[in-house]
């Protein structure tokens, strides 16, 4: 039987549950059989793959390649994949720099098949590591969705917090992240109806709320663990205040599996 992450009740004490043991966890996921399998794969053979198009063609590869950039459920859209791994990330009208979805970009990025490269000897155990989180969240959200959503966000928005675009683009970049979206929203306390607000409107109300808690209106504010935190504790209390009895809903599921 495959294992089953322990989460307690979910909600922020689940979160916390996840904080201590999260690391024992991902190493129980690592060994699960078919985790192993896929890992190995990855291992043997990603040093090996010299194209895009011989990435694509080795389906376990791909799948799990797409698994650690938390794009999963693109596995069947070979050509599409192959499109955004050869994309010229110079070219800011390339496919990769295009779509609205950044992790498809870190992908081609990553893979760096675009500029004529070739993945880093380092790639095969970034993928691997990703990969067992990515499914240690998987789990974990079949569980309970809320904690899905706010494992993501954890990652994503520290890499935002410490990246080097304006403040402006971090933003957008949230709201044009679903599930990202979702987890600030509820931490900013912002209500169902900010989603119909004009986007310039939505962005000047992020910041506001932003410099409200945080005492700044910059995503760098999300550099730091302990707002991170702060953030997720606030969506996580909100979620289960507002609908205790469906913490594992599959709104969550459906948000972090969404494509471009």
């Amino acid at each position: 039987m495959s294992f089953q992450p322990l989460v307690g009740q979910g909600g922020y004490a689940g979160w916390r549950l996840l904080a201590r043991t999260g690391e024992a966890q991902k190493a129980l996921v690592a060994r699960d059989p078919q985790v192993a399998r896929d890992t190995a794969h990855v291992r043997a053979k990603l040093g090996q793959v010299g194209s895009a198009e011989e990435l694509v063609s080795d389906f376990r590869l791909l799948r799990t390649s797409l698994s650690a950039f938390g794009l999963e459920g693109d596995a069947n859209n070979r050509f599409f994949i192959r499109k955004v791994l050869e994309s010229d990330l110079s070219d800011p009208k390339s496919l990769a720099n295009r779509l609205s979805d950044k992790r498809y970009r870190a992908m081609a990025e990553a893979f760096r098949f675009g500029s004529g490269g070739s993945p880093s000897a380092n790639l095969a155990g970034e993928i691997v590591g990703r990969h067992v989180s990515a499914e240690l969240e998987r789990r974990v959200g079949t569980i309970d969705g809320n904690l899905r959503l706010a494992m993501s966000a954890e990652r994503e928005l520290k890499a935002l917090g410490a990246s080097a675009s304006s403040d402006n683009t971090r933003w957008y970049n949230i709201l044009g992240s679903a599930p990202l979206r979702k987890v600030v929203e509820g931490g900013l306390g912002l209500g169902a109806d900010f989603g119909k607000l004009p986007i310039d409107r939505q962005l000047a109300e992020m910041k506001t709320r932003s410099g409200k808690l945080f005492g700044s209106d910059s995503p760098s504010v999300f550099a730091e663990a302990s707002n991170v935190e702060k953030l997720i504790q606030r969506f996580l209390v909100r979620a289960q205040a507002i609908s205790p009895a469906q913490s594992s809903y599959n709104a969550a599921l459906v948000l972090l599996s969404s494509g471009r």
